[in-house]
């Protein structure tokens, strides 16, 4: 399953955070150090859940661009 991430600059370095998983967060110095972070941590968010007996929410954040 794919999840939309944010990810945003944060004083020196960067966090990242999953809309469709609240709690699931991570940072970085880098974006892509964000990116790799979330991508160990949304499993284990999920492993999480599933243990608590809580639903696995699906993917339901939309991106999109907007010009101006």
């Amino acid at each position: 399953m794919r999840y939309a991430v944010v990810i945003e600059k944060a004083g020196k370095g960067y966090s990242g955070y999953v809309p469709d998983l609240p709690g699931c967060v991570a940072a970085g110095a880098t974006v892509a150090k964000v990116k790799a972070a979330l991508a160990e941590v949304i499993p284990f968010h999920l492993e999480g859940l599933r243990a608590g007996g809580e639903k696995v929410p699906g993917a339901g954040t939309v991106v999109e661009w907007v010009e101006v």
